[in-house]
């Protein structure tokens, strides 16, 4: 049976350990830097940085997603969807969907325009499956990321600019 519940600060280890099994499926273990106190900080802390849900069967951890708010200066608040993860046993019993469905409602109850994720271009069932649920791809939006030294270089940018 499956039950999705608000992940607390006990959760912090089982939430990394998930974390690396979502990157681990990606192919990108090795990238992974964030740490079990890192997300105690950031999840549950006083300055709140992201929220999360553990889905459960039968007792057992089986998924989670991971999101936080953001805002688009066109349509208002959203949120973003981080991580959206069901362990390999636990899939094709609907548990991918309840989460999504789970942050779909709380987007709806927060008065939100919409939810936002990325997805691998190689990840064809999830691609399959956000399609079934009507999502809509933005092909002619990039994705973007700044980081490691050139965000350093930019950022010391910012002492020759007067403020």
């Amino acid at each position: 049976m499956l039950s999705i519940r608000q992940a607390t600060l006990k959760d912090a280890g089982l939430l990394l350990t998930l974390i690396r099994e979502l990157a681990d499926y990606e192919h990108g273990l090795e990238h992974v830097s964030n740490t079990e106190a890192g997300l105690a900080r950031d999840g549950f802390g006083p300055h709140r940085k992201f929220r999360a849900i553990i889905a459960e069967w039968d007792e057992h951890p089986a998924g989670y997603a991971l999101f936080f708010d953001s805002y688009s200066t066109w349509r208002g608040p959203g949120i973003f969807l981080e991580d959206l993860f069901v362990r390999n046993e636990f899939r094709a019993k609907g548990i991918g969907k309840a989460l999504l469905a789970y942050v779909a409602d709380v987007a709806v109850k927060e008065n939100c325009y919409g939810v936002r994720w990325e997805v691998l271009d190689w990840n064809q069932l999830a691609i399959d499956f956000y399609k079934t649920i009507g999502a809509e791809f933005k092909t002619e939006w990039r994705l973007v990321v700044l980081t490691k030294d050139p965000l350093r270089r930019l950022s010391s940018e910012v002492t020759k600019i007067e403020l």
